[in-house]
């Protein structure tokens, strides 16, 4: 336990060295345990990258008396929960973005098609302006909510609650498109 002690006081001073040692020792098995969580392996690569990254970012603030593996640990657990509801509002949200852009208007003449897409142009602008930005990088950008937060210097909490904001504005905007007894997007 001294050795790990050791291992981690010398982290918190900035020691790469230190650092590297974490990195190899925990690196897989992290990948391991969120490629159990999350069912895909790039994905599970890349939140382990950014627990890693965030260890060394908060290396000041780490506790050497206690163990670096829970630390490690629970934020790869938080941020795969992170990434589990990110794609249930994907799921959710998806189909109905797909219909909103594509799908015939109720009527089928050219005026209710343009009305449609004038309504979904101008909800969008009516949209906070950190709110927009939230919901274009995500859905125009294609970017995760962890490179949102990392791009705006806001949590992946913040953009998360910006993106169901725009949504519940835009389902309630875009309602009369939508088809009867739908309430999602």
């Amino acid at each position: 336990m001294s050795h790990e002690r050791d291992l981690l006081k010398q982290l918190t001073e900035s020691n790469e060295s230190a650092y590297a040692t974490v990195f190899r020792t925990w690196y897989a098995p992290l990948v391991r345990f969120l490629d159990a969580m999350l069912r895909q392996r790039d994905e599970a690569e890349e939140v382990a990258q950014e627990v890693m990254l965030e260890l060394w970012e908060h290396r000041t603030t780490i506790d050497p008396e206690r163990p670096v593996q829970a630390w490690l640990f629970r934020s790869a657990r938080n941020r795969a929960l992170n990434v589990l509801r990110h794609r249930n509002v994907r799921a959710v949200a998806a189909p109905g973005i797909a219909r909103m852009s594509s799908a015939p208007a109720p009527s089928d003449s050219a005026a209710s098609e343009h009305e449609m897409q004038a309504a979904l142009h101008e909800a969008l602008a009516d949209l906070p302006p950190r709110c927009r930005e939230v919901f274009t990088l995500s859905r125009a950008n294609g970017l995760k909510n962890a490179e949102i937060a990392e791009k705006l210097g806001v949590s992946v909490k913040a953009v998360e609650a910006q993106m169901a904001r725009a949504f519940r504005a835009l389902r309630e905007r875009m309602r009369p498109w939508l088809p009867p007894g739908s309430s999602s997007l």
